[in-house]
C-alpha cells in the first residue's frame, strides 16, 4: 500500500505540473516582462511574445523585440518564459509551464518561438483562444514544431504534437498554423548559415513586409521545407552560406528553401487568421537589422497598419544586446526575469 508521504509527494509533482502562474504556490517572483507603450502607432494595442525554445535562445531574443516595439511604437508588450516552477527560475528546457499566457485574452498580436512544449491544458486554453478569435501570429524558427506530447497524450491539445496524425491536425499546430512542421536541416547545423534571397516580384510588388528589407544574413542554417501549402506566399528564400558569418559564400550547389512566408489559418470554432512564419530567429540572428525590420513590418502588416510601414522604420536595439550562441544547455543558469528587463 502506498505511504501518506509517497501520496503527498505524487501530489506535490502532480500541481507543479499542472498549476498556472495565477494559482500556483511554487512560483517564486514575477514570471513575465511587461513594457507599457510610449507614444507612436502602436499605442493602444498589446502584443505578447513567447519565449519558449530551448536551443535558440528566444529567453534573449523576445524581451529585445519587446522593448524595441514599445519604446519606437508604442506597443504595450508583454513577454512570457519557460519557468521552473520549484525555482522561478527561467530554465529554456523546462518544457512544461510557460505562465502569463492569460495576457494573450487582451493581446492583438502574438509572436513566439517556441519548441516541443507540453504545457497544462489551462495554459493551452487561452493559445486555442486566440486562435479561435482569428488574431494574428507571428512564428520563428522552432514554432514550426513548437509542441510535443509525450505525458499528456489524452490531453484535448495532443493534437498539436509536430508529428500528431489527428485528422485535421496531421503534423500538428506548426502544419495547421504555420503551414509546415520539423523536416530537417537543410543546411549544416552550427557549420552554415543562411543569406535571405527576397523574392523580387513580391518586393517590386511593394509588398509591406519586405519594404526595407534588403539584407539579412543569418547564422542560423537553412531549415528543409517540404509542403507549404497552396494559401502560403513565400516573400524571403534561403539559401546555405558556407560558413558561419556574413561574408561567407552562398553555396549555390544547395536549392534554396522558404524561410519567410505568410498563410492564412482557421481552426474549428474559430475565425478566419493570418499567419506569419519565419525559420530565421535565433537570438544571434536578431544582430541583423533587416531581420529585425522584417518582424516589425510583419507585426505591422498582421495588425491591418500597412500605411506605417516604411523602408526606414527604427528598429534600433534599446538598451544592451548581448546574445549568446545557440545550442542545447548553452542558456546562462540562474536566470531571473528581471534580468530581461
Amino acid at each position: 500500500m502506498i505511504s501518506r508521504i509517497a501520496l503527498f509527494k505524487t501530489l506535490i509533482l502532480a500541481i507543479a505540473f499542472t498549476c498556472s502562474f495565477a494559482s500556483c504556490f511554487s512560483q517564486n517572483g514575477v514570471t513575465f516582462l511587461q513594457f507599457e507603450g510610449k507614444e507612436g502607432p502602436g499605442k493602444g494595442k498589446h502584443i505578447v511574445m513567447i519565449a519558449g525554445d530551448d536551443e535558440y535562445r528566444s529567453e534573449e531574443s523576445m524581451p529585445m523585440l519587446a522593448k524595441l516595439l514599445s519604446t519606437h511604437y508604442g506597443f504595450k508588450t508583454t513577454v512570457l518564459f519557460p519557468i521552473e516552477p520549484s525555482t522561478g527560475n527561467i530554465v529554456p528546457n523546462f518544457q512544461n509551464n510557460i505562465p502569463g499566457l492569460e495576457h494573450l485574452e487582451s493581446a492583438d498580436l502574438m509572436i513566439m518561438l517556441i519548441r516541443f512544449r507540453e504545457l497544462p491544458d489551462e495554459q493551452s486554453k487561452y493559445i486555442e483562444n486566440f486562435l479561435k478569435a482569428g488574431k494574428p501570429i507571428i512564428g520563428l524558427r522552432t514554432s514550426t514544431h513548437g509542441f510535443a506530447y509525450q505525458k499528456s497524450k489524452t490531453s484535448p491539445y495532443a493534437k498539436w504534437d509536430w508529428n500528431g496524425k489527428a485528422v485535421g491536425w496531421e503534423k500538428g499546430f506548426g502544419m495547421r498554423i504555420f503551414g509546415e512542421t520539423w523536416v530537417n536541416h537543410h543546411g549544416i547545423h552550427a557549420k552554415e548559415g543562411s543569406r535571405a534571397l527576397v523574392d523580387g516580384v513580391q518586393q517590386m510588388n511593394d509588398h509591406p513586409v519586405l519594404r526595407g528589407v534588403n539584407d539579412i544574413w543569418v547564422p542560423e542554417d537553412v531549415y528543409g521545407i517540404k509542403s507549404l501549402p497552396s494559401e502560403a506566399k513565400v516573400l524571403i528564400y534561403g539559401q546555405s552560406t558556407a560558413g558561419m558569418n556574413a561574408q561567407a559564400a552562398p553555396m549555390w550547389e544547395k536549392s534554396v528553401m522558404p524561410i519567410a512566408w505568410t498563410k492564412p489559418y482557421q481552426i474549428e470554432g474559430g475565425k478566419p487568421g493570418m499567419a506569419f512564419a519565419s525559420t530565421m530567429g535565433s537570438s544571434l540572428g536578431f544582430q541583423s537589422e533587416d531581420l529585425r525590420r522584417l518582424i516589425v513590418n510583419a507585426s505591422f502588416w498582421l495588425l491591418e497598419m500597412p500605411e506605417t510601414i516604411t523602408p526606414d522604420l527604427n528598429v534600433e536595439i534599446v538598451g544592451d544586446y548581448k546574445p549568446t550562441m545557440f545550442g542545447f544547455d548553452t542558456f546562462r543558469k540562474g536566470m531571473k526575469v528581471s534580468d530581461f528587463k
